[in-house]
């Protein structure tokens, strides 16, 4: 009994130990990523070759100042200067996004109206983690198309020339959503976590419908059970991107953008 006591508790020791040097390394990757951003940042000329506006939720306002996303395209540009406007605002759903695009909106500070910028290029993420749960999911799902019909059209109408991507997030973990932030019992995470999951898959219906880029990070964020991989997600609240999971969207959107040749 005593020996497997202690079996079990090295067993416990070496994977803690595992996981606490693959956090320390993704920290430490952020870091690198970070640092090289504020450099290629400070290297910007205005106006930049390149300006991207990205929009969306909490997962989007995690990416922060694109320091990981300037990193990789200018490896796919190398000698063009890029500037990112994050428009990701948490806690917003897409309801909102059309008066984002006209209206100035406080979120910390105020925010110019996005169809106010001149932009080359506008990366619309899922709004999927801020569902319309006021609706059954059928008449939810219809009222987030029909104001990305709203969407597209403003924005081919004021900006005809700026390219229009979509962005499907990573996957929500149906066993450990919402993880500390909330006490759910394990029925409601798994129900959270599905009805999000309709949200996200809407959003990648409606780029295939309507022939839109997609960046489809939602996908391949699943591990082999179908499940949110929990490598990109970030392990406090079980919700947003961990620094792997910004790492990970980041590469996805320059590697989709310079193989799909969106920009000049």
């Amino acid at each position: 009994m005593v020996k497997k006591g202690l079996v079990l508790l090295f067993i416990l020791v070496l994977v803690s130990t595992i996981l606490g040097i693959f956090y320390l390394k993704q920290k430490a990757d952020k870091k690198a990523f970070v640092e090289k951003g504020k450099e290629l940042s400070s290297q910007v000329k205005y106006p930049p070759d390149y300006l991207v506006v990205l929009a969306g939720d909490s997962m989007t306002e995690y990416l922060g100042n694109s320091d990981e996303l300037r990193v990789f395209m200018s490896e796919h540009y190398p000698g063009k200067t890029f500037d990112f406007l994050n428009y990701g605002f948490g806690s917003t759903n897409i309801l909102s996004l059309p008066d984002r695009l006209v209206s100035w909106t406080d979120h910390g500070r105020p925010f110019k109206p996005i169809l106010d910028i001149p932009f080359n290029m506008i990366i619309i993420e899922s709004f999927g983690h801020n569902p319309l749960s006021e609706f059954p999911l059928e008449e939810g799902l219809k009222k987030q198309s029909e104001t990305l019909d709203i969407v597209v059209e403003m924005i081919k109408n004021k900006k005809p020339e700026a390219k229009i991507v979509f962005l499907a997030t990573i996957s929500p973990n149906k066993k450990l959503y919402a993880g500390h932030l909330l006490d759910l019992s394990p029925e409601q995470r798994e129900i959270w976590a599905k009805e999000r999951t309709e949200y996200i898959k809407n959003h990648i219906k409606y780029a295939n419908d309507h022939s839109i880029p997609l960046v489809n990070v939602f996908e391949k964020s699943l591990d082999l059970y179908g499940d949110g991989n929990l490598k990109y997600i970030e392990d406090h609240n079980y919700i947003h991107p961990s620094p792997a999971g910004i790492i990970f969207i980041s590469r996805e959107i320059a590697d989709f953008i310079y193989k799909n040749n969106l920009l000049p």
